[in-house]
Protein backbone atom coordinates (compact mmCIF):
# COMPACT_ATOMS: atom_id res chain seq x y z
CA UNK A 1 0.00 0.00 0.00
CA UNK A 2 0.78 3.50 -0.84
CA UNK A 3 -0.33 6.80 0.35
CA UNK A 4 0.42 9.94 -1.54
CA UNK A 5 -0.56 12.99 0.39
CA UNK A 6 0.97 16.23 -0.64
CA UNK A 7 4.25 14.96 -2.61
CA UNK A 8 4.27 16.84 -6.18
CA UNK A 9 4.14 14.11 -9.11
CA UNK A 10 6.20 14.10 -11.67
CA UNK A 11 4.91 12.87 -14.93
CA UNK A 12 6.73 13.50 -18.35
CA UNK A 13 9.10 15.54 -16.68
CA UNK A 14 7.04 18.12 -15.58
CA UNK A 15 5.91 18.27 -11.67
CA UNK A 16 2.25 18.93 -10.78
CA UNK A 17 0.80 22.08 -11.09
CA UNK A 18 -0.12 24.41 -8.14
CA UNK A 19 -3.64 24.84 -9.12
CA UNK A 20 -3.97 21.11 -9.53
CA UNK A 21 -1.79 19.52 -6.48
CA UNK A 22 -1.44 15.97 -6.38
CA UNK A 23 -4.32 13.79 -4.92
CA UNK A 24 -4.26 12.26 -1.27
CA UNK A 25 -4.81 8.82 -2.04
CA UNK A 26 -3.84 5.07 -0.48
CA UNK A 27 -4.60 2.15 -3.40
CA UNK A 28 -4.40 -1.43 -2.32
CA UNK A 29 -1.38 -3.44 -3.37
CA UNK A 30 -2.48 -4.28 -7.27
CA UNK A 31 -1.56 -8.31 -6.55
CA UNK A 32 -4.42 -7.76 -3.76
CA UNK A 33 -8.03 -9.31 -4.06
CA UNK A 34 -10.64 -7.32 -4.56
CA UNK A 35 -12.89 -6.00 -1.15
CA UNK A 36 -15.26 -3.58 -0.34
CA UNK A 37 -12.86 -1.27 -0.77
CA UNK A 38 -10.03 -0.57 -3.23
CA UNK A 39 -8.32 2.69 -1.37
CA UNK A 40 -9.20 5.83 0.00
CA UNK A 41 -9.27 9.33 -1.41
CA UNK A 42 -9.36 12.65 0.75
CA UNK A 43 -10.20 15.80 -1.63
CA UNK A 44 -9.27 19.12 -0.35
CA UNK A 45 -12.69 20.50 -1.38
CA UNK A 46 -16.31 19.52 -2.36
CA UNK A 47 -15.56 21.15 -5.74
CA UNK A 48 -15.15 17.81 -8.18
CA UNK A 49 -14.50 19.99 -11.00
CA UNK A 50 -11.32 21.16 -9.51
CA UNK A 51 -10.54 17.81 -7.12
CA UNK A 52 -11.21 15.02 -9.86
CA UNK A 53 -8.83 15.80 -12.84
CA UNK A 54 -5.90 15.39 -10.46
CA UNK A 55 -7.06 12.11 -8.85
CA UNK A 56 -8.25 10.83 -12.59
CA UNK A 57 -4.38 11.97 -14.04
CA UNK A 58 -2.72 10.04 -11.45
CA UNK A 59 -5.30 6.86 -11.70
CA UNK A 60 -4.85 7.35 -15.41
CA UNK A 61 -0.62 6.61 -14.50
CA UNK A 62 -1.39 3.96 -11.92
CA UNK A 63 -4.21 2.15 -12.47
CA UNK A 64 -6.43 2.24 -16.00
CA UNK A 65 -7.51 5.16 -17.97
CA UNK A 66 -10.94 6.47 -15.84
CA UNK A 67 -13.41 6.55 -18.14
CA UNK A 68 -16.50 7.67 -15.33
CA UNK A 69 -16.97 8.20 -11.88
CA UNK A 70 -20.11 7.77 -9.67
CA UNK A 71 -20.94 9.59 -6.73
CA UNK A 72 -23.08 10.09 -4.38
CA UNK A 73 -24.74 13.59 -4.26
CA UNK A 74 -24.86 14.44 -0.65
CA UNK A 75 -20.87 15.27 -0.22
CA UNK A 76 -20.68 17.35 -3.22
CA UNK A 77 -21.40 20.92 -3.93
CA UNK A 78 -21.76 20.41 -7.77
CA UNK A 79 -21.86 17.72 -9.49
CA UNK A 80 -20.31 18.09 -13.26
CA UNK A 81 -21.61 16.07 -16.06
CA UNK A 82 -17.88 15.85 -17.68
CA UNK A 83 -14.69 16.76 -16.22
CA UNK A 84 -11.53 16.82 -18.53
CA UNK A 85 -8.48 14.99 -17.16
CA UNK A 86 -5.76 13.32 -19.19
CA UNK A 87 -6.12 14.66 -22.21
CA UNK A 88 -10.18 13.10 -22.24
CA UNK A 89 -13.43 13.75 -20.92
CA UNK A 90 -14.85 11.22 -17.94
CA UNK A 91 -18.75 11.45 -18.00
CA UNK A 92 -19.47 11.85 -13.84
CA UNK A 93 -23.12 10.51 -12.37
CA UNK A 94 -24.69 10.37 -9.08
CA UNK A 95 -26.84 7.68 -7.44
CA UNK A 96 -28.35 8.36 -4.19
CA UNK A 97 -28.37 4.29 -2.84
CA UNK A 98 -24.44 3.95 -3.60
CA UNK A 99 -22.62 4.47 -0.36
CA UNK A 100 -22.21 8.28 0.68
CA UNK A 101 -19.00 8.01 1.40
CA UNK A 102 -17.72 5.91 -1.54
CA UNK A 103 -16.56 7.01 -5.03
CA UNK A 104 -16.74 4.53 -7.92
CA UNK A 105 -14.54 4.84 -10.71
CA UNK A 106 -14.89 3.36 -13.86
CA UNK A 107 -12.66 1.98 -16.91
CA UNK A 108 -13.45 -0.24 -20.01
CA UNK A 109 -10.10 -1.78 -20.10
CA UNK A 110 -10.14 -3.00 -16.22
CA UNK A 111 -13.70 -3.08 -14.48
CA UNK A 112 -14.06 -0.86 -11.35
CA UNK A 113 -12.19 1.15 -8.07
CA UNK A 114 -13.77 1.89 -5.30
CA UNK A 115 -12.69 4.42 -2.67
CA UNK A 116 -13.51 5.63 0.70
CA UNK A 117 -13.91 9.65 0.29
CA UNK A 118 -12.56 11.20 3.61
CA UNK A 119 -14.34 14.76 4.04
CA UNK A 120 -12.38 17.37 3.32
CA UNK A 121 -12.21 18.94 6.64
CA UNK A 122 -10.88 16.08 8.47
CA UNK A 123 -7.76 16.35 10.62
CA UNK A 124 -4.81 14.39 9.55
CA UNK A 125 -4.59 11.44 11.91
CA UNK A 126 -7.94 10.34 10.86
CA UNK A 127 -7.52 10.91 7.52
CA UNK A 128 -4.53 8.89 7.38
CA UNK A 129 -6.00 6.04 9.59
CA UNK A 130 -9.06 6.11 7.47
CA UNK A 131 -6.67 6.10 4.44
CA UNK A 132 -4.91 3.01 5.50
CA UNK A 133 -8.07 1.25 6.80
CA UNK A 134 -9.30 1.04 3.30
CA UNK A 135 -6.22 0.30 1.26
CA UNK A 136 -6.08 -2.26 3.82
CA UNK A 137 -6.65 -6.22 2.17
CA UNK A 138 -7.94 -7.30 5.46
CA UNK A 139 -10.45 -4.55 5.71
CA UNK A 140 -13.98 -5.71 5.51
CA UNK A 141 -15.99 -2.85 6.08
CA UNK A 142 -17.86 -0.66 3.80
CA UNK A 143 -16.97 3.22 3.33
CA UNK A 144 -19.49 4.23 5.41
CA UNK A 145 -18.19 1.48 7.83
CA UNK A 146 -14.80 2.81 8.36
CA UNK A 147 -16.24 6.41 8.87
CA UNK A 148 -18.83 4.97 11.92
CA UNK A 149 -15.78 3.15 12.74
CA UNK A 150 -13.31 5.92 13.29
CA UNK A 151 -16.82 8.44 13.90
CA UNK A 152 -15.63 11.09 11.30
CA UNK A 153 -18.49 12.60 9.22
CA UNK A 154 -20.57 9.94 10.40
CA UNK A 155 -23.81 9.99 10.69
CA UNK A 156 -24.82 8.56 14.23
CA UNK A 157 -28.59 8.29 14.91
CA UNK A 158 -31.53 6.31 13.16
CA UNK A 159 -29.80 3.78 10.98
CA UNK A 160 -26.24 4.43 11.76
CA UNK A 161 -27.09 3.44 15.54
CA UNK A 162 -29.40 0.85 13.94
CA UNK A 163 -26.22 -0.84 11.87
CA UNK A 164 -23.47 -0.31 14.87
CA UNK A 165 -25.93 -2.32 17.00
CA UNK A 166 -25.96 -5.04 15.27
CA UNK A 167 -28.60 -4.73 12.36
CA UNK A 168 -29.24 -5.90 8.18
CA UNK A 169 -26.86 -4.43 5.83
CA UNK A 170 -28.24 -1.19 5.13
CA UNK A 171 -28.18 -0.28 0.72
CA UNK A 172 -25.19 2.35 1.90
CA UNK A 173 -23.59 -0.63 1.86
CA UNK A 174 -24.09 -1.58 -1.83
CA UNK A 175 -23.40 0.12 -5.03
CA UNK A 176 -25.66 1.46 -7.22
CA UNK A 177 -25.92 0.16 -10.85
CA UNK A 178 -25.60 2.82 -13.62
CA UNK A 179 -28.57 3.74 -15.19
CA UNK A 180 -30.75 2.16 -12.50
CA UNK A 181 -32.69 3.41 -9.93
CA UNK A 182 -32.11 7.09 -8.29
CA UNK A 183 -29.19 8.26 -10.07
CA UNK A 184 -27.84 10.31 -13.34
CA UNK A 185 -25.69 10.10 -15.87
CA UNK A 186 -24.09 12.35 -18.11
Amino acid sequence: MSIILDRPLVADGQESSPLMPPPRLALKPAIAARGLLDGGWWPRSRDLTRELPALIDTLDRRWARVTRVAVHPSLWLVIPRRVHASGHVVHVGWFTEQDRNKLVLLSYSIGRLDLLVIPPECDLASAIRMMTAAADPRCRLTASGIMAYDDVGSDRSGEADWESEGGTMSAAGTAAVPGRGGGRWA
